[in-house]
C-alpha cells in the first residue's frame, strides 16, 4: 500500500518495527520480535525475528500484511556487503515493500537524535559501535567488532568483565568483590564453580549475559571497588572508539551534535556520565546529546525520506 511505510530497528537483544503513515509519519502499529543479528544469532532466527515484528505491527494496526510503499531496516551486523545482499534478496521475495533501504542500526540514531541528521551515534546495549556522518553526508564508524573481540563498553562486556572478576575473587587471586555472590544469585546457581556449566553448556548465551549488566552497574554505584572499575573502563574504552570516529573522518571535535542510543548507556545515568567525562578527556565535545530509546522512529523517517 503506498500510503504505508515501515521502520524497523534490529540488535542482538530484539527487533522492533513501526508501521507508519507515510504521509503524516503516524505510527499506527508496533511490532516486536526476538534478535535480528545474522552475526550473532544466524541467517534464519534473524529473519525469523524480523518477520515475527512485522508480522505483529500490522496486526497491532488491525491492517492485513501487505506490500508498503517503502521500509528502512537499520540492522547490526550487515556491515559487510554478503549481509546487505542476504537482507536485500530476503525483502524481495516476501515482496516487503516497493523500495527498500537497508543500512546499520546506528544510522537509525542520527535520523532520530539530530537535528540536522549529522553528527555521531553511539550505540552501547548489548554490543557497542560509534557511527558518524559528516555535514556532507561521508559515513564512517568504528568499533563494532562484536562480542568476541570487541564490543567495549557494552552490556555484553560489562557484564562478562564482572564474572571473570567473580570468578578470580572465588580463586582467591581476585579481589573480594559482591559480585560473585550477586552473580550467583542472579543467575539462580548453588555456587561460583556452577558458572561453568550455566555459561558453557546451559541458558546463559550472549543476550542473557549482557542482561546481567545491571549487576555490575549497581554493584558499582553501591561503591564496590572491582564493579566501579570495571565500568569506569567500559565507559572509557567506549568513549575512545566515540572518539575514534570522530577524528578518523575529520567531524568538528567541538560542538558536535551526539545522540546515544542502547540501555546501558541510556538507563543508567552513571555510566552515561563516566562516559561523557570520559569523551571530554577525549577532546569531543558535544553541543548537544539526545537519549534515542526508540531507534525505530528514526527508520520511519528515513523511508518516509525514501519516497522523495
Amino acid at each position: 500500500m503506498t500510503s504505508l511505510v515501515l521502520g524497523i530497528d534490529g540488535g542482538g537483544t530484539g527487533t522492533v518495527a513501526l508501521l507508519a503513515d507515510a504521509g503524516t509519519g503516524a505510527i499506527l502499529g508496533r511490532g516486536e520480535g526476538g534478535p535480528s543479528n545474522i552475526q550473532g544469532v544466524g541467517v534464519e532466527a534473524a529473519l525469523q525475528s524480523l518477520d515475527a515484528a512485522i508480522d505483529r505491527a500490522f496486526a497491532s494496526a488491525n491492517r492485513p500484511r501487505c506490500t508498503v510503499a517503502a521500509v528502512c531496516l537499520g540492522l547490526a551486523g550487515i556491515d559487510r556487503q554478503e549481509g546487505l545482499e542476504i537482507i536485500r534478496g530476503w525483502a524481495a521475495r516476501i515482496a516487503l515493500a516497493d523500495n527498500v533501504l537497508v543500512a546499520n542500526d546506528a544510522t537509525l540514531l542520527l535520523a532520530a537524535g539530530t537535528a540536522d541528521g549529522w553528527g555521531l551515534a553511539v550505540i552501547a546495549g548489548t554490543g557497542s559501535i560509534a557511527f558518524v556522518k559528516t555535514p556532507t553526508g561521508e559515513l564512517g564508524r568504528c568499533g563494532g567488532w562484536g562480542y568476541l573481540i570487541g564490543d567495549e563498553g557494552s552490556a555484553y562486556r560489562i557484564a562478562v568483565q564482572g564474572l571473570r572478576a567473580a570468578c578470580r575473587a572465588f580463586d582467591g587471586i581476585g579481589t573480594a568483590t559482591s559480585l560473585t555472590t550477586g552473580f550467583v544469585e542472579a543467575m539462580n546457581l548453588n555456587e561460583p564453580p556452577d558458572f561453568i556449566p550455566a555459561v558453557y553448556r546451559g541458558t546463559w548465551d550472549r543476550a542473557a549475559i549482557a542482561g546481567l549488566a545491571p549487576l555490575v552497574l549497581e554493584a558499582a554505584e553501591r561503591g564496590d571497588f572491582i564493579a566501579g572499575q570495571i565500568v569506569r573502563e567500559e565507559a572509557t574504552e567506549l568513549a575512545r572508539t566515540a572518539a575514534g570516529a570522530v577524528r578518523a573522518n575529520a567531524l568538528p571535535t567541538t560542538n558536535l551534535p551526539v545522540a546515544l542510543a542502547g540501555g546501558v548507556i541510556t538507563l543508567n545515568e552513571n555510566y552515561r556520565r563516566l562516559f561523557l567525562e570520559a569523551l571530554a578527556e577525549c577532546g569531543i565535545a558535544p553541543a548537544s546529546v539526545e537519549l534515542v530509546t526508540d531507534p525505530a522512529l528514526g527508520a520511519v523517517v528515513l523511508a518516509r525520506r525514501a519516497l522523495g
